[in-house]
Formats: C-alpha cells, sequence, structure tokens
C-alpha cells in the first residue's frame, strides 16, 4: 500500500503514466502520453521555414521574419492540429503550457483574431465531457496556470468601437470601453455547462465606483462555466464551486463590483459563499467577498477587485461538516468508553446481589453483554481510525472493519435479546425458561447472529474487492452495498424493540389511567416516562434518530443530535442499566 510505479505509454504517445497502489489495487495518479509537442507545434502546417523562424524567434525575444506574420496574427496555423488531437490529460497539460507561453509572448496588442484563436484552443480542453481528464494532469496546479493565462491574455484585448464580444462554448470574453461618466457597465452571460442546460452570470461596475476613474479605460471580463470543478479546493474545505468561474479586469482605481451567478445544482439548500480565487496561494479565498442576497437559484456577491480578478461561490456538500461533530464525538467516545468500562466493575461488584432470580440474572446478563460488545465496538472505532490514517496496510484495514462491524451487530443483536427478554416478562408470566436455555438462546441471538453475517459479508464481497469503502475502514456502499448488512439488520431490530417499548407502555399505562383520581393519572404518566427512557437507550432506539440525517442530510441539528444519542449512549447504559437500578 502506497507503493507508486510507472509506465510507458503506447508506441503512438509519449510520455509516461503514474500508478499508486491503493487497497491492492493499481489506481492512476497522473498520465502524461500525449501527441502534440508543443516545442514544434509552431511548426506545424506551414511551408519550409515559416513557424519554424517564429518559434526561433520567440525564444531569442527577437522579431519575426515577414513570411511568419500571418501565423503570429491569429495562432492559425496551430489551432486547426490542436483541435483535432483528443483532450487526453498529456496533450491538456501541453496545451496549457502552450497558452501560458502565448500569454508570456504574445500578449502585446492582442487583437480579436488573436483572441478567437485563443478562445478556441482553449475552449477544447474546458469541454464539460472532459472534465474528468484533469483528474489525471500531472500539474495539479495546471487549473490554475490556465486561468492565469487567460486572464493575462485576455486583459491585453483591444477593444474595436468601444466593445468586444468573443463567444465559444465553454469561455466568453467581453470588454467595454469605461469613463467616469459612464452610468455604470454590466456584463450577461449565458452558456452552456452541460447537455442538460445552460448556466448564467452577471457583472456590474457599480456607477459610484466609475467615479473614481481619472481616464477613460476598459474593462473586461472572462466566464467560465466548468473551471471550477477544475480548481482544486482547498484540501481542507469539502465545499464545492457551485457556479462559473468569472474573471473581471478592470483599471486598479476601481474596488467593488456586483456578481451574479446562477447556481448550477439548484437542489442543494446548504449556504453559498462568496469567493474570490487567489492565485498566488492557488486557492479560494472567502475574506475577498460576500454574499448581498441569497435564494434556492442564484446569490449575489459584491467583492473587492484590488487583489483577485476571478471569482465564483462555493457550496457545502449534502453532509454537514462540522468541528463541533469531531469535538461531540471525541468527547462523547472517551466519556462512552470511561461509563461502559465503569458499568461493567460495578456489575461485577454486586452481581451477586442483584442476580437472586432468574428474571433479573437474565436482564442484567443482557445488559453485561450489551455494554461488553459497544466498549469493544468504541475502541474498534479508534483503531480504524488509526489505521487508516496511518495508511496502514489493507489486511489490518479488512481486519478491523470484519470485528468492528461484528461487534456493532452483536451491541444490536444483545439489545434484541433484551427486548426478547421484556416481552417475555410481560406476556408469558406463567411460562418460565431455565437458566441453561436462556444462555443457549441468547448466545445463538447475540453472538451467532452476527458472526454468520460478518462471515458472510466479507466472504461475499472481499473477492471483488469491494468491502471496503475509499477512503475509510468500514463497509463499502457505492459498488457493492456492503453496508446494507449492518443497516438492514439494525433497523429491523430498532422497529422490533420500538414495538417492545409500545408494549411496556400499554401494559403499564392500562391499568392505571383513568381509573382514578389525577394523582394517580400523574404518578402512572411518570411511570411510562420513566419506563420509555430507561429502555430507549438500552433497546438501542437512539439509533433510530439516524433516518432523521437521510430524510435531510443538510441539517446540521439533526446531525449534532444525533451525534450526542450515539456518543453518549455508553454513558446513558451506565446512567439508566445500572446507576438508577434500585438493587
Amino acid at each position: 500500500s502506497g507503493a507508486t510505479c510507472t509506465q510507458p505509454c503506447s508506441p503512438s504517445f509519449h510520455g509516461k503514466m503514474s500508478f499508486v497502489c491503493e487497497d491492492r489495487k493499481w489506481r492512476m495518479l497522473s498520465d502524461a502520453c500525449a501527441t502534440l509537442d508543443v516545442q514544434s507545434l509552431f511548426q506545424v502546417r506551414m511551408l519550409l521555414c515559416t513557424c519554424f523562424g517564429l518559434c526561433l524567434s520567440l525564444l531569442a525575444k527577437t522579431d519575426p521574419p515577414s513570411m511568419c506574420f500571418h501565423c503570429q496574427a491569429d495562432f492559425s496555423c496551430i489551432v486547426r492540429d490542436i483541435l483535432s488531437s483528443p483532450a487526453i490529460p498529456g496533450n491538456i497539460a501541453d496545451i496549457v503550457e502552450l497558452l501560458n507561453n502565448i500569454s508570456l509572448l504574445l500578449s502585446d496588442n492582442v487583437t480579436r483574431g488573436k483572441m478567437e484563436s485563443y478562445s478556441r484552443i482553449a475552449n477544447h480542453i474546458l469541454n464539460s465531457s472532459i472534465i474528468s481528464n484533469w483528474a489525471f494532469v500531472k500539474d495539479r496546479n495546471a487549473g490554475s496556470v490556465l486561468l492565469d493565462s487567460v486572464n493575462l491574455f485576455a486583459g491585453k484585448l483591444l477593444l474595436r468601437n468601444g466593445s468586444e464580444s468573443i463567444q465559444e462554448p465553454f469561455i466568453a470574453t467581453k470588454g467595454y470601453s469605461i469613463h467616469r461618466n459612464t452610468s455604470g457597465k454590466s456584463f450577461d452571460f449565458s452558456m452552456e455547462f452541460n447537455s442538460t442546460g445552460n448556466i448564467t452570470g452577471h457583472v456590474v461596475i457599480p456607477e459610484e465606483e466609475l467615479l473614481r476613474l481619472p481616464r477613460a479605460s476598459k474593462a473586461i471580463s472572462v466566464a467560465f462555466p466548468t473551471l471550477g470543478a477544475i480548481l482544486e479546493t482547498n484540501h481542507q474545505d469539502p465545499a464545492l464551486v457551485n457556479g462559473m468561474v468569472l474573471s473581471v479586469l478592470l483599471p486598479e482605481e476601481l474596488q467593488n463590483i456586483l456578481l451574479t451567478f446562477e447556481k448550477l445544482n439548484k437542489l442543494q439548500q446548504a449556504g453559498a459563499q462568496c469567493v474570490g480565487w487567489h492565485s498566488a496561494e492557488r486557492r479560494w479565498d472567502r475574506g475577498a467577498c460576500e454574499v448581498r442576497a441569497h435564494n434556492a437559484s442564484a446569490v449575489v456577491c459584491v467583492c473587492t477587485h484590488r487583489h483577485h480578478r476571478s471569482f465564483s461561490i462555493l457550496m457545502a456538500p449534502a453532509a454537514p461538516r462540522s468541528s463541533l461533530l469531531d469535538h461531540i464525538t471525541h468527547v462523547g467516545l472517551g466519556l462512552s468508553i470511561f461509563s461502559l468500562v465503569l458499568c461493567l466493575v460495578i456489575e461485577a461488584v454486586v452481581w451477586h446481589h442483584v442476580t437472586k432470580t432468574e428474571i433479573t440474572y437474565m436482564r442484567h446478563f443482557c445488559l453485561v453483554n450489551i455494554a461488553a460488545s459497544l466498549l469493544v465496538a468504541d475502541l474498534l472505532f479508534i483503531l480504524a481510525a488509526i489505521v487508516h490514517n496511518s495508511a496502514l496496510n489493507y489486511q489490518l484495514c479488512v481486519a478491523a472493519t470484519f470485528f468492528l462491524h461484528f461487534f456493532y451487530l452483536a451491541l444490536f443483536f444483545w439489545m434484541f435479546t433484551l427486548g426478547l427478554l421484556i416481552l417475555y416478562g410481560l406476556l408469558f408470566i406463567f411460562f418460565k425458561i431455565t437458566r441453561s436455555v436462556f444462555l443457549a438462546t441468547a448466545f445463538c441471538i447475540g453472538y451467532g447472529c452476527p458472526l454468520v453475517i460478518s462471515i458472510l459479508t466479507v466472504a461475499i464481497t472481499e473477492p471483488k474487492n469491494g468491502y471496503l469503502r475509499s477512503g475509510a475502514c468500514w463497509l463499502n456502499w457505492y459498488e457493492t452495498k456492503a453496508l446494507l448488512a449492518f443497516v438492514v439488520p439494525a433497523l429491523s431490530i430498532i422497529v422490533m424493540n420500538l414495538i417492545v417499548v409500545l408494549v411496556v407502555v400499554v401494559k403499564t399505562g392500562r391499568s392505571s389511567f383513568g381509573d382514578g383520581c389525577k394523582s394517580q393519572d400523574l404518578n402512572s404518566m411518570i411511570r411510562v416516562s420513566k419506563n420509555v427512557a430507561l429502555l430507549t437507550p438500552l433497546l438501542g432506539l437512539t439509533w433510530g434518530f439516524g433516518l432523521a440525517t437521510i430524510i435531510d442530510s443538510h441539517s446540521l441539528i439533526f446531525h449534532v443530535v444525533f451525534a450526542l444519542l450515539n456518543a453518549f449512549q455508553g454513558f446513558f447504559i451506565l446512567l439508566f442499566g445500572t446507576l438508577l437500578d434500585r438493587k
């Protein structure tokens, strides 16, 4: 695990591919296989010396021969070959390098023809159908390099008759002449994002900002509907770009601009964040903008242009990520482990005093096994996190997942056994069960069923490398649905134990409600409520709150409540199962 290797490309390509070993599989890291050659792109489709002379002149920083002027004017000599090449990762890297070189060496007097050719080349690698290929480009900063190159080149665009507009499917450039007497300028973009439809963006330069201009100048804006998926967000920040990237190139005197972004994913209800791209640090900067307005389909941002040139909106992922959840888990897990150890110690000390009858023996026997199963599961939870974070071997991760699966299932099946025992005590008063029969049945249910399910799960999914999920020592979901081997038994037991609690409520409340005075009814209500409070953590009903996080995965409060109830389950077992027991 973690080993890397390289492999040469096929004979029709040049370059090599890199791989890393993860989960006993080779995963591609980068693909530098290319058909293009940056050094010879200026030589293509020219007679005799033509663009070869231009290439030499570029390297020497001297004027090119006159016979090369028609190539230099609009780069038409290279556009056709680039557009006919496949947009594979190696070619993408070469095209980014080419555009960067053009921006650095040939950005003086950018005419409409130059900008059109430049946009056609950039459009080729921004097509929504090949965005996934960017993941294997060797230079992880290639998207940022492309953005900076386009901004530099577009900023030198010459405006004919005071305006210019150059439109490609996946990159659009617009420019206007501006001066202090202008009543305000706006740029409107409506561009293709994918096969399902278009996405819009709107840039406004407020009139009060234009009053800052000492002289006539120009304003240029470039829109990228797909570049947001390429620019990698900060690895500590799970937020995703949810709108087009808008570059705004203005005179230094102008500071604030208004931008309106249409959301790509209008189903997300998480809050939006306006951001600016920090070119030097190559990350999204939240300090560049503020949210002016926000609705289900669009976000209006006020952004500072002084240190940033490109802007967009970020949206949080479906499941909220919060440091509060991490703190609750850490504190709750520590308290849970301590409580469970204390619970087992107390049970061992008072065992002979509280197990004098068959029914109390069976109850405390179930309670001890529930506490023991949850204690081991909590410790394995920590071990699984350490194994994953330390990048240890795959087999150890499989082992940790297997035992974690087994003991969490054992926890639920022992809670199910306790539920059956409560039903037995309520409904079968005159039917006596011997201790040996109970122990045999309890062990079969409590440990036998989890063992069978765990073994079958690993035996069916592991040969296909589908036992573990990517990025964690836990059961796979997306490929093999191995997680169902935990979810289905757990939810089934929760439903059964909920029925047990309802039976307890009916049996303890039916004989008293309405038959006496109000004080007796109040005492009955208190007794029923106490029984529900005692049984809820012991029978695992707190886990049922996880359904709320599935129904509304965006709600942080649901995730906080779920984390609180389950992280502190060990403490609840100590409190309700041991400390509040009169005996």
